[in-house]
């Protein structure tokens, strides 16, 4: 069931290191009898997601299913009632309206998935399946046209991608040709939450023009910002393993970067670390004193690598004093029908326990700024108090990554959701716009020394009145 938030593990700061892709050793299961389990206990199917979940013996057993196939995904073990842990992430499995209506929720995830008890698993799931390259084409065509939400939005036609690609496919295919074609037949789409997998091998493709985050491409801006922008800033620290950064700045703000929403707390660390960590971090930072005399915060993005969409509300809930909805999520749930979707399920900032800045807040962003880091750009859109977006358009990825078995062992990695605004819109593809446009990290910033967009976040802070030019919104 692998579901994450992040760009996929080949392009993170810290691959393998994202919270709901840790491979952490599953939780030792505790004791369990059929009548700890009596009210979930049976077969359920999510509406959407493609996904049977089978609850018996102390295990979450999925099966990633489509009009064609059933193949056998992820177990996870029971550690409480109800409770499952599946890669340092826990899964909660509760009754709803009944006893054939169920959630479920990860802990690392944002909403949940609705769940419909069923009588018998799906007749695929319990026959062989072929195992052949034909077989894997299939799946693979097949679990990107009942789930994937976006082809018409990027302009591929995906029966004609069919109807091409599908006559190079025989049983005498290799590995390497197969993985060859299933890159080509994606990389049209320029979706950094598509990939294709074989072991180690990996293919993606984000939007062109555009960067993906790497822990080169992160040391060299850290090394830029370091030596530059804080140049004379105080109380500069780093915290969740080097992941987030802050200094108070001379002028009297605040800078904050935050390079990814996981990997604070270690590759085989359970989520409940990771937010530990966070919340340690957004402790020291926003004190009663600082969160005073603070009159602008700079919320550096621009390379981000995504992680968890939990850990950016938690985040957002430092920034305000009220609670406001930071914006809804759907899935895509009728195989026939691109356009049909689950109810949006709205997403809301709470504020926090601790001290809160609710001043102006400039957010710098650009096509490094990847999923997670995007949905929690997109919470702060309407944040009570003024907020300004300075830089490029995010990458134009929000969804959690189905990861889809093949008969081969193969994988493709495919987004089935969609993040909605107030209106009803998205910005998958476009990314989210900055309302000032600066330069981000082009060769040509970095041979001159600068950094315009730190630059013009600083000067629109720095006004006596909050205020945006004529014409910059």
């Amino acid at each position: 069931m692998r579901t994450a938030t992040a760009v996929v593990t080949a392009l993170t700061l810290t691959a393998g290191a994202a919270v709901a892709a840790t491979a952490a050793a599953p939780a030792q299961a505790a004791p369990v009898t059929r009548a700890a389990e009596s009210g979930i206990h049976g077969l359920w199917r999510t509406d959407g997601y493609g996904t049977v979940w089978a609850v018996r013996h102390g295990t979450l057993q999925e099966y990633q299913t489509t009009s064609v196939s059933c193949v056998k995904g992820e177990t996870a073990r029971r550690t409480g009632p109800g409770r499952y842990t599946l890669d340092g992430s826990v899964l909660t499995v509760r009754r709803a309206h009944g006893r054939d209506r169920a959630t479920l929720r990860t802990d690392s995830s944002v909403g949940h998935q609705e769940l419909r008890r069923i009588d018998r698993l799906p007749a695929a799931c319990t026959r062989p399946a072929p195992r052949g390259p034909v077989a894997s084409f299939d799946v693979f065509w097949q679990s990107f046209e009942e789930n994937y939400p976006f082809f018409a939005a990027r302009g591929v036609d995906w029966h004609a991608v069919r109807d091409r690609y599908r006559p190079k496919v025989h049983a005498d295919t290799t590995r390497e040709e197969l993985f060859a074609l299933f890159s080509e037949m994606v990389a049209p789409l320029e979706d950094a939450h598509v990939m294709v997998q074989d072991g180690d091998r990996r293919f993606a493709r984000p939007r062109t023009g555009t960067a993906v985050p790497s822990p080169e491409l992160d040391a060299r801006v850290k090394e830029l910002v370091l030596r530059r922008d804080l140049k004379g800033a105080e109380n500069v620290t780093d915290f969740a393993e080097g992941r987030i950064t802050y200094a108070d700045l001379p002028g009297g703000q605040g800078y904050l970067r935050v390079s990814g929403f996981s990997g604070y707390a270690g590759p085989a660390a359970p989520f409940s670390a990771h937010l530990a960590e966070l919340d340690r971090a957004l402790a020291t930072v926003f004190t009663e004193e600082r969160t005073r005399r603070l009159h602008g915060l700079v919320i550096d993005l621009r390379i981000n690598g995504g992680g968890s969409d939990a850990l950016g509300l938690r985040l957002a809930g430092r920034l305000t004093d009220t609670g406001y909805v930071a914006y809804s999520k759907r899935a895509r749930n009728d195989p026939a029908d691109p356009t049909g979707h689950t109810r949006p399920q709205p997403a809301r900032v709470t504020p926090a326990h601790g001290p809160r800045y609710t001043g102006p807040v400039a957010v710098l962003t650009g096509g490094s700024t990847v999923s997670a880091g995007e949905t929690f750009t997109q919470s702060l859109i309407d944040r009570p108090g003024t907020t300004v977006r300075v830089g490029q358009h995010t990458q134009g990825v929000f969804s959690d990554v189905l990861v889809r078995r093949l008969p081969n062992g193969m994988a493709a990695w495919l987004p089935n959701e969609e993040f909605l605004t107030r209106s009803g819109t998205t910005f998958d593809g476009p990314g989210i716009p900055p309302h000032l446009s600066e330069p981000v990290f082009t060769d040509e910033e970095f041979e001159h020394h600068r950094d315009s967009t730190f630059d013009r976040a600083l000067r629109v802070l720095g006004r006596d009145r909050w205020a945006l030019a004529d014409g910059e919104r």
